[in-house]
C-alpha cells in the first residue's frame, strides 16, 4: 500500500513538473544587490502555470530572461553548470529526468513514468536539484568606508608623516563571476534557501570583510598616490580624482589581500568625501601653501613691491630705518638698485648750457677764501636740481611697471608738488 500511494504522489508531481516556467530577478532588488536567485513567475496573472511543480526544478523548454548588466550562473546539485553572460533570453535544456517535459518534445513516456521511477526511488521527492542565479555585472555603488582614527603616511612632497581621518565611498565591479562565486561567497547566498548577496549589508560577513581589508589599505593608497610623480605628489589632488584614487586604493588591495586575483573583484572609483588633517599636518599644509604662493611670478611682484615701500620710506627718512631698509633689500635685488638709479637725476650732456665747448679744458675753479688759521674752509657741495616732472615721470614708470602701489604713487606726488 505505501509503495502505491508513493508512485502515486510521485506521478502527481511529476505531471506538474511538465509546464514550462518563466523565470526573472525578483522584484524591489537594491542597486548594490551582487547575487540573488531566479525566480519564476509563477501563476501569470491567473491564466495557469506551474505552481504545483516541485521546488528546485526547471522544466525543460522554460524561458529565463537576462537583462542588460547581469550574468547568469546555473547549478546542478550544487556543481556550476553553465555561465551567460549576454543579455537576452535563454532557454533551459537538460538531460537530467526531473526536468524533462512532454511540452519540450522529450515524450510521453520520458518524461513520465521514468521521472515518475526515478522520483519514487527518493520518496517521490526530485532525487536533483537545479538552480539559477544572477550576478551583477555593472558598476556596483555606494560602498562606505571610514577610519575612526588617524591614519598616517610619508609624503614626498612635504617630506614629512603625513596623518588624517577620512571617509567615503567606492564603487566597484565583479570582473570574474565564477571566481566571485566559487572562491568568495559563501555557501547560503547560493543555496537552496538562498538570501541576496548585498555589499552594503554588515550582516553579510563577506561584505563586512572587504569593509576593513579597504580601511586597512587605505594609508597605502594614499602614500602609493601622494607619491606617484604622475600624479603631481600632490595630497590636495586626491579628492577630486576618483579615477586616480581609485587605482591606488584597488592596487593597495590587490597587494594586499589579493581582491582580482583570488576573488574576482575590482574597486573602479573612490569618492572622499572628508579628510581631516591632524594638527601638525594642517600646519605644515599652512606653510607650504604661504610658500607657493611667494614662488614664480606671483613672488617676483610680492617683492618687487616691498622693494618699492623700502625705497618711498628711504626717501622721507633718510638718516633713519628706512635707509637701513632700502639698504638691506638692494644687497638681494637687482630690482631695488635699478629702481634708485632710476630715481637720481640725469647728468647733462658735455658741451651743454654753461658748459665748456667740446674740446677744451674747464677752467680751474677759483681759490677757496682764508679762513682762520690759514686753512680753507671745505667747498659746499652744489645742490642738486631738483626736476619735479622728470621724477614723477620715474615714478609713473614704477606705477606701472608694478615697483610701487598707486597709495605711494599719490603720497610722492604730493610731496614734489607741495600739495
Amino acid at each position: 500500500m505505501g509503495l502505491i500511494q508513493a508512485f502515486v504522489g510521485a506521478l502527481g508531481g511529476t505531471f506538474a513538473d511538465q509546464w514550462k516556467d518563466f523565470l526573472t530577478p525578483p522584484a524591489g532588488l537594491a542597486p548594490t544587490a551582487a547575487l540573488f536567485p531566479a525566480v519564476p513567475q509563477g501563476q501569470n496573472a491567473g491564466r495557469g502555470s506551474n505552481v504545483r511543480g516541485s521546488e528546485h526544478i526547471i522544466t525543460n523548454g522554460s524561458r529565463i530572461i537576462v537583462p542588460e548588466g547581469y550574468g547568469l550562473l546555473t547549478f546542478q546539485d550544487g556543481q556550476l553548470t553553465a555561465i551567460a553572460a549576454e543579455p537576452g533570453g535563454y532557454i533551459w535544456a537538460s538531460d537530467d529526468p526531473n526536468s524533462r517535459s512532454v511540452f519540450a518534445g522529450d515524450g510521453i513516456l520520458a518524461s513520465t513514468i521514468q521521472t515518475s521511477w526515478e522520483r519514487f526511488k527518493f520518496g517521490g521527492q526530485p532525487g536533483s536539484q537545479q538552480l539559477a542565479f544572477y550576478v551583477n555585472l555593472k558598476e556596483i555603488p555606494n560602498n562606505r568606508f571610514g577610519t575612526q582614527s588617524e591614519i598616517y603616511w610619508d609624503d614626498a612632497y612635504l617630506g614629512a608623516q603625513v596623518g588624517a581621518i577620512t571617509r567615503g565611498t567606492y564603487t566597484l565591479r565583479i570582473v570574474d563571476p565564477i571566481l566571485f562565486v566559487k572562491q568568495f561567497v559563501p555557501l547560503t547566498y547560493y543555496s537552496a534557501s538562498p538570501r541576496v548577496f548585498d555589499f552594503t549589508d554588515f550582516d553579510n560577513d563577506a561584505a563586512t570583510q572587504l569593509f576593513n581589508e579597504v580601511v586597512g589599505s587605505l594609508a597605502q593608497a594614499f602614500s602609493l598616490y601622494t607619491n606617484d610623480p604622475s600624479q603631481g605628489n600632490r595630497i590636495t589632488r586626491i579628492q577630486s580624482d576618483s579615477v586616480g584614487f581609485a587605482q591606488s586604493l584597488s592596487a593597495a588591495v590587490e597587494t594586499n589581500y589579493r581582491w582580482t586575483t583570488d576573488r574576482g573583484l575590482q574597486i573602479v572609483k573612490v569618492a572622499l568625501q572628508a579628510i581631516e588633517y591632524d594638527e601638525d599636518t594642517r600646519a605644515l599644509l599652512s606653510d607650504v601653501k604661504k610658500a607657493d604662493a611667494l614662488g614664480g611670478a606671483r613672488g617676483n611682484a610680492f617683492l618687487q613691491q616691498a622693494a618699492a615701500r623700502g625705497i618711498q620710506a628711504a626717501g622721507e627718512n633718510p638718516g633713519g630705518a628706512g635707509g637701513a631698509n632700502l639698504a638691506f633689500l638692494g644687497l638681494g635685488m637687482g630690482a631695488a638698485g635699478g629702481a634708485v638709479s632710476g630715481l637720481q637725476q640725469p647728468v647733462p650732456p658735455a658741451g651743454g648750457a654753461g658748459g665748456p665747448a667740446a674740446g677744451q679744458t674747464p677752467p680751474p675753479p677759483p681759490p677757496a677764501p682764508a679762513g682762520e688759521g690759514g686753512a680753507a674752509p671745505a667747498a659746499p657741495a652744489a645742490p642738486a636740481a631738483d626736476d619735479p616732472v622728470a621724477k614723477l615721470t620715474q615714478l609713473k614708470t614704477m606705477l606701472d611697471q608694478g615697483l610701487i602701489t598707486q597709495a605711494d604713487y599719490d603720497a610722492a606726488k604730493s610731496k614734489l608738488l607741495g600739495l
